[in-house]
């Protein structure tokens, strides 16, 4: 994630909905607070993991086709996902180009603190669709 979420409120939503989504998948969150370039440089992403942007041009899915690309991911044997999450500012096009898709959370604009609990919560609710779980009715 590129910024600082400034709102406690949101803050907290969003760390609910990581808790939630570690009962199924191992996650770690990498905020940086700088988005210059050297800070970028301490992003390591493995180049065998599948690095999705958010994007307002990228692909929207509705939660179930979501969850449905998340399985073939998991199906297939990719071992790790990275969201790239955005700040007001967007990304860099260095950073946009290492992204292997990019998705779309909507077609409003939001602002990026809500995005990344939005993001969360589709992230959970898409494991809770896989295991059958209640959550997403």
């Amino acid at each position: 994630m590129l910024g600082k979420t400034r709102r406690e409120e949101v803050q907290a939503l969003f760390d609910d909905y990581v808790g939630r989504i570690r009962r199924y998948a191992e996650v770690e969150v990498t905020a940086l607070r700088d988005t210059g370039p050297s800070a970028l440089k301490k992003l390591k992403i493995d180049p065998a993991a599948t690095a999705v942007l958010l994007d307002a041009e990228g692909k929207q899915y509705t939660s179930r086709q979501f969850a449905g690309w998340l399985g073939e991911l998991r199906d297939r044997g990719t071992r790790e996902v990275v969201f790239l999450c955005g700040d007001a500012e967007g990304f860099p096009e260095d950073l946009r180009g290492r992204a292997k898709q990019k998705i779309s959370l909507s077609s409003f604009t939001m602002p990026y603190e809500f995005a990344r609990v939005v993001l969360a919560e589709q992230i959970y609710r898409a494991f809770a669709i896989l295991a059958g779980h209640p959550y997403p009715k």
